[in-house]
């Protein structure tokens, strides 16, 4: 099984959003199935209009990205897909930037077929990028985000720890 430890990647604009604490549920849920610990934690919001002109900071979490053996990348739907932070930070990868890395998605939204159409469309995103993204992704509405734990738990349990090694990739 591959050392892995996941890098959690939230992209909500929102500050301590749902969707961040979503991500770092799953990671830490992941990281207890490899028994490893969760590794970096990158919260677009945190980055605001310098996601535009990167610094350090950005530059930084663009090489967490490339360097992840597992991310972990939520959204929430925002006009039927993710939304446009996350979208700009991933713009700044290059060409099969993800290569190499194993990719889940998670994707919060009002209604299941929202949710399920955000994870539909990170899973591309992440591909084209040259992730190997984990089937099924985890979609979440509105109602379930008040138990958290249960959620990543019943979802993790679907999932066996080989697909995050090189061997068990999908």
């Amino acid at each position: 099984m591959v050392e892995a430890m996941p890098v959690v990647l939230s992209g909500n604009p929102r500050p301590d959003s749902r969707t961040l604490r979503l991500a770092q549920a799953v990671g830490d849920g992941i990281g207890d199935k490899l028994g490893r610990p969760t590794g970096t934690t990158i919260d677009v919001a945190s980055f605001g209009t310098r996601l535009l002109a990167p610094d350090d900071e950005v530059t930084g979490a663009v090489a967490a990205l490339r360097a992840a053996d597992v991310l972990v990348v939520a959204t929430p739907t925002y006009k039927g897909t993710y939304t446009g932070v996350l979208k700009v930070l991933l713009d700044q990868l290059p060409s099969q930037g993800l290569a190499g890395v194993v990719a889940v998605t998670v994707a919060t939204a009002g209604i299941e077929p929202q949710a399920l159409a955000t994870t539909r469309h990170l899973h591309e995103l992440l591909a084209e990028l040259g992730a190997t993204v984990v089937t099924p992704g985890l979609s979440v509405v509105e109602a379930q985000l008040a138990d958290v734990p249960s959620v990543v738990t019943d979802y993790l349990a679907g999932l066996s720890p080989d697909v995050f090694s090189p061997g068990g990739r999908e």
